[in-house]
């Protein structure tokens, strides 16, 4: 479980990071939808109650948020660029049937690789891809099959 909204606007206040209604909403919205989502998703859901809401407040709020420490930018694939407001280090694995992101728990510090020890490394991710549980079980129960 993430931060509450309650403590991320707290830590935005100690950032003096002041947030619009419509920031606070972005922001609401990644502490009730913990689930990866993207740009067009927050945008669409939240533009239902906010007409007035555009993608670019969009792209800016989840930019600030990212650069406070508040969110993480969740790459996975090329194309596709998700938001994760679990900040502490863990790992994702992307189900290839529904497309699901899940998180996991990986310790990063035992990571290590010695072709590595005359770099600088400022993050590491570590990913997965796959077939999850769930998709799996409706795969048995459908003979086999593997619908995409």
């Amino acid at each position: 479980m993430g931060p509450s909204f309650e403590d991320l606007k707290q830590e935005l206040k100690i950032k003096n990071i002041t947030l619009s209604y419509q920031r606070l909403k972005v922001l609401e919205y990644l502490t009730k939808n913990q689930d990866h989502p993207t740009v067009d998703q927050i945008f669409t859901d939240l533009q239902k109650d906010i007409s007035t809401l555009s993608k670019t407040t969009v792209y800016n709020t989840l930019k600030m948020l990212v650069e406070a420490g508040l969110v993480k930018v969740v790459a996975i694939e090329d194309n596709e660029t998700r938001y994760d407001i679990i900040t502490k280090n863990h790992g994702h694995f992307k189900c290839e049937v529904c497309g699901r992101i899940y998180d996991f728990n990986v310790d990063m510090d035992s990571l290590t690789c010695n072709d590595l020890s005359h770099f600088q490394i400022n993050d590491k991710n570590v990913y997965f891809k796959g077939i999850c549980q769930r998709c799996l079980t409706n795969i048995k129960q459908k003979g086999g099959e593997r619908n995409e």
